[in-house]
């Protein structure tokens, strides 16, 4: 099996050999063991183009499903819609008063009770677009233990997070319960908001389905059901878990599938879960932004570190995007080495590992986001005008939500990847599934139009080290201790005294120590130190000491 030619550098996680190729693979990838390399046992080159990973998903639309119930016109204001007082006010609060695209055509409908399949490109408004009519509808009502009333499910902890943060001042102003329920956070505290009652739930399905398994949620009373991101479900393998969710919901309730991407993994949810929807597409399923300018740098193998470590170091924030995991944390090292306060997003970190990751990002302590496809979806920040594909994505959905972390909500922003000469092919094919037509530039590290386009600039070389601040420690109140009584506390209550632990046995030393520090004498000895120290203790004198255990009283 031929692989593709890499030079040796010292970010690769493993050696390559052969001919052929140009420089190919260089940089902070790695390939896993067990991949497929570059040709195929039948000698055709694989999909991923060489570099060991997983095929691409299958491209196409599937047939839209024919509404039969004409859609209610969209609305240009959301003082149009019919929705609650106290969320129109909070809308107004919060700076929004006229929807975007998606909103403003989805709304009228879900608001109404219909079934809905939305397509929108990242950054358009989704969020809001299902979940302003998610909360209207739920408004109340009240959940009982265990039992939610509405539920958001999503591919990632980001997306959940994301979600429940967009939703929780208007959940707040109808006085309606959220619970996040994902994996990597304690499974008890979910459980326990569960049982508090909470009408809606914003879940990935694999924490959910562990919830419902251990009796702590059930899905009987969920009228309203969202699925949102479907594609990426189906992409990460969620389908059966998802499909098994909706099968406990509320027959005949609400369903609502929301995604930038639209392809026929998704088919299936459709044609079984979705009764007649309303179809709304505000942008093609490849659209670009045209907020949104999108370069291809192609780069040598040998300088593309160099191209990569001048990239990070410019004036502001970027995000990287890589393939692995272990490629995200070398070249966050390295960037830390050479003066940049990189930090890495990947699902190899704890929960709150990556939420402080986030914070640190948003708040510009954190310039550069070094990343796998973990913060593809799900991840908004404010005024991030450029997103660096280090590694290529795999298709062209991967390559629309990557870019999607920038130009969001009318912004600018620009997309930039790095190519290699053996990507050159893969990468012409993946821009025209995704209906993009990109600025192609040759650039080295150091020259002026690298700079022109990024902004690169040569680091520091002043190594640095990103901290994470200092969170004190909350007092631990009176109340909070109930139940928690330490057993002296206790046993003075009751006006009784007990001795300490393992004192009815111990040994002659210990008995003796215990003896001496506190003034009085354990219950009794073991039977072996009794037989072994009884004798020196009677010859002292102090046999009356002595308090024989019970086996050797009843010897």
């Amino acid at each position: 099996m031929n692989r593709a030619a890499r030079p040796n550098d010292r970010y690769s996680r493993t050696r390559t050999g052969g001919s052929g190729g140009s420089g190919g693979g260089g940089g902070f990838r790695s390939q896993a063991p067990g991949r497929s390399s570059a040709m195929g046992r039948s000698g055709a080159p694989n999909r991923s183009g060489g570099y060991g990973r997983r095929p691409a998903a299958p491209q196409g639309e599937f047939a839209l499903p024919v509404t039969i119930t004409p859609a209610l016109p969209a609305v240009e204001a959301f003082a149009e819609l019919d929705m609650p007082e106290v969320l129109l006010s909070t809308l107004t609060r919060e700076g929004l008063a006229v929807p975007f695209p998606i909103q403003g055509a989805t709304l009228p409908n879900s608001l109404a009770g219909r079934d809905v399949l939305g397509r929108g490109r990242t950054g358009s408004g989704k969020t809001l677009a299902f979940g302003l009519a998610l909360l209207a509808r739920t408004a109340g009502q009240r959940a009982e233990s265990r039992q939610p009333l509405a539920l958001v499910l999503v591919p990632t902890r980001e997306l959940a997070q994301q979600v429940t943060d967009a939703l929780t001042p208007y959940a707040r102003s109808l006085k309606l319960r959220l619970a996040t329920v994902v994996g990597g956070m304690s499974i008890g505290r979910q459980a326990s908001a569960l049982r508090g009652g909470a009408e809606v739930v914003v879940a990935t399905p694999g924490r959910l389905k562990d919830l419902i398994e251990r009796g702590d949620c059930r899905l009987d009373r969920v009228a309203i059901t969202v699925l949102d991101e479907a594609d990426q479900m189906a992409d990460m393998g969620f389908m059966p878990q998802v499909t098994a969710l909706l099968d406990q919901v509320l027959p005949g309730g609400q369903r609502m599938l929301f995604s930038a991407t639209l392809d026929r993994n998704v088919d299936r949810l459709v044609r079984q879960y979705l009764h007649d929807p309303v179809v709304h597409s505000v942008d093609p399923s490849a659209g670009a932004v045209t907020t949104m300018e999108h370069h291809v740098l192609h780069v040598q193998g040998a300088d593309k570190n160099a191209t990569t470590t001048e990239i990070a170091a410019r004036d502001g924030r970027v995000i990287m995007f890589l393939d692995t995991k272990h490629a995200v944390d070398r070249l966050t090292e390295h960037l830390l080495a050479s003066g940049v306060r990189a930090a890495a997003l990947h699902g190899g970190k704890s929960q709150p590992q990556r939420t402080r990751t986030l914070g640190q990002f948003k708040s510009g302590l954190v310039t550069v986001l070094v990343a796998t496809n973990v913060a593809a979806r799900g991840i908004h920040v404010d005024n991030l005008d450029l997103v660096v594909n280090v590694d290529p994505p795999t298709d062209h959905k991967d390559y629309l939500h990557r870019g999607g972390r920038t130009a969001r909500a009318g912004e600018s922003g620009s997309v930039v990847t790095l190519v290699l000469p053996n990507q050159r092919r893969e990468m012409t094919r993946l821009m025209a599934d995704a209906g993009i037509t990109p600025q192609t530039t040759q650039v080295r590290s150091g020259e002026a139009e690298l700079t022109r386009i990024t902004g690169a600039q040569a680091p520091s070389g002043v190594p640095v080290t990103i901290t994470a601040p200092v969170a004190e420690r909350p007092q631990r109140s009176a109340s909070s201790s109930r139940g928690r009584r330490s057993r002296p506390a206790q046993t003075r209550r009751n006006g009784t005294e007990r001795s300490p632990k393992k004192s009815r046995t111990m040994s002659g030393r210990h008995w003796w120590a215990a003896s001496r520090a506190d003034g009085s004498r354990p219950a009794a000895l073991s039977s072996v130190a009794y037989l072994r120290w009884g004798f020196l203790f009677r010859r002292a004198g102090l046999g009356l000491l002595l308090h024989p255990p019970r086996s050797v009283r009843d010897l």
